[in-house]
């Protein structure tokens, strides 16, 4: 992998970020945590760790002689310092949303920013809401409206949070191994432009049919969990501290 990461930090921009999904690979039932591993390699190419996430799933193969593996990370980095990073696309709705501190200098303000708070590196929604603080996004199986024949596709709403987070609209997102073309499917949802590069030709094809059912509005979806959290304007206004309105 080394040669084709070393390429992808070549051409991202100076702005621009990597992340790297990845498992856990089991020999003879040990267990290598792969983004360990590659952490090495990303360093050694001068990129900057910004968040390790935790993308976790509750189906996967059952096993008898240790816990059963029910997660995934995503390697966040950065080519420098400068980078694109937009929180407000990905807020959660705070706990309390209208709590304010009861003592001291700040009495009577909002303890919290009004549009809601940063949902950490831990994303959680199952319980259709993602401040529980745990990536936990369905895996790709048989039963999964998004699944085709690639045998270890990943959903499309993993991809969605990433590109909403560190990419501009109209910016480019590139996925090296393109597999069936989620990465594109959650770049062309969000007004980015999408490069995707893949051996198998059956997979492009899939890639293609993919982008035509998008755009004729008929790709089979996974319905996203509760939505991103965006106040309207006169819940903004009412909540805006004095110094903030």
């Amino acid at each position: 992998m080394e040669p084709v990461i070393a390429e992808l930090v070549r051409v991202i921009a100076g702005t621009g970020s990597l992340c790297w999904q990845v498992g856990n690979y089991v020999q003879k039932g040990e267990v290598f945590p792969l983004d360990i591993y590659f952490y090495e390699i990303f360093k050694r190419l001068g990129l900057k760790l910004r968040n390790r996430i935790i993308w976790r799933f509750n189906h996967g193969l059952h096993c008898t002689k240790r816990f059963s593996g029910r997660y995934e990370t995503i390697l966040w980095f950065t080519k420098g310092d400068e980078y694109v990073f937009n929180l407000d696309p990905v807020r959660v709705p705070a706990k309390y949303p209208g709590k304010r501190h009861f003592k001291g200098p700040k009495k009577g303000q909002l303890s919290g920013n009004p549009l809601g708070k940063n949902p950490s590196d831990i994303w959680d929604v199952v319980k259709q809401d993602w401040e529980d603080e745990v990536w936990d996004i369905p895996n790709v199986k048989a039963n999964h409206p998004e699944k085709t024949e690639h045998p270890c596709q990943f959903p499309i709403e993993l991809v969605q949070r990433c590109v909403l987070a560190l990419t501009e609209p109209e910016g480019i997102v590139l996925d090296p191994y393109g597999g069936v073309g989620s990465t594109v499917i959650g770049a062309l949802q969000h007004n980015r432009k999408a490069i995707a590069a893949e051996q198998d030709s059956t997979y492009m094809a899939i890639t293609r049919e993919r982008i035509q059912k998008f755009a004729q509005g008929t790709l089979p979806l996974r319905p996203l969990g509760k939505p991103i959290h965006k106040p309207t304007g006169k819940e903004r206004v009412a909540q805006l501290p004095l110094e903030w309105k």
